[in-house]
């Protein structure tokens, strides 16, 4: 039985500013285990686009696109998935919008088109982009990025009761089943894996972290995050690049 879980967003935190995970923070991951505390990457990304992660940490537990992929020790323990008639709602209405949208499922993704902030969004993730606009007709899709500035509430009004959308960064909205978040993957995963009884813990630094922070007994802020993070946060340590995770760790007495 492990003593604790620590969930870990990636972008912003437990990454440095190149998308990498430092020696300091995959030594202190180390520890965690050998410690018995089980990490636990959560994340608004896929699958496809962590690999990496997965490999330089060993972490083998998930909470992929925000809730939407769940899996423990390697082994899938839940899959959504947004249905067509849903796709070409949201596909009409960003049209209108003049807004691109990115479908995604576990090992791929696609665009409807290409614009400015696509093109910046990607070559900051490191991902090589295709342009396939009926790509939801072929593939299954979990997830959606709607790629604007400004138009959370006005994507959050249209989509109420089918889709969840948040704001992932400032280029595109992260985009959901109705009602599934990192809360929601959180509560599957500690259900299923019978992890309910344990002291939880999460770091994470931007609004899509909120609703992991609202599961937890333990929300750690990073000091680069969100001010609304920040604010709900049970401890907020340093930087993402200023030794964040481990400071944040030795604070609840997790490592030494």
């Amino acid at each position: 039985m492990y003593k604790a879980v620590v969930f870990f967003d990636l972008d912003g935190t437990l990454f440095d500013n190149q998308k990498n995970v430092s020696d300091d923070n995959i030594a202190a991951i180390n520890q965690l285990r050998v410690d018995n505390i089980l990490p636990v990457i959560s994340t608004g990304r896929n699958i496809f686009e962590i690999q990496y992660v997965i490999d330089a940490t060993g972490i083998n537990s998930l909470v992929s696109a925000n809730g939407s992929y769940v899996q423990y020790q390697g082994k899938k323990l839940k899959a959504e998935q947004i249905s067509d008639e849903v796709i070409e709602e949201i596909l009409a209405f960003a049209k209108k919008q003049g807004d691109v949208i990115s479908f995604y499922n576990n090992e791929e993704f696609a665009l409807t088109a290409e614009n400015d902030l696509t093109k910046v969004n990607y070559r900051l993730l490191r991902l090589t982009p295709h342009v396939e606009p009926d790509f939801y007709k072929t593939h299954e899709v979990n997830f959606l990025n709607v790629f604007n500035y400004d138009k959370d509430k006005l994507y959050q009004d249209e989509f109420k009761g089918e889709l969840s959308l948040v704001r992932n960064n400032p280029r595109c909205l992260d985009t959901m089943k109705w009602g599934v978040s990192k809360q929601t993957g959180i509560q599957a995963l500690l259900k299923k894996a019978q992890l309910g009884d344990i002291p939880s813990y999460a770091f994470g630094d931007q609004l899509n972290d909120l609703q992991m922070f609202a599961e937890v007994d333990y929300p750690v802020a990073m000091g680069n995050g969100h001010p609304d993070v920040k604010a709900k946060a049970s401890f907020v340590t340093t930087s993402n690049v200023n030794g964040g995770i481990v400071n944040g760790l030795k604070h609840y007495g997790l490592i030494k």
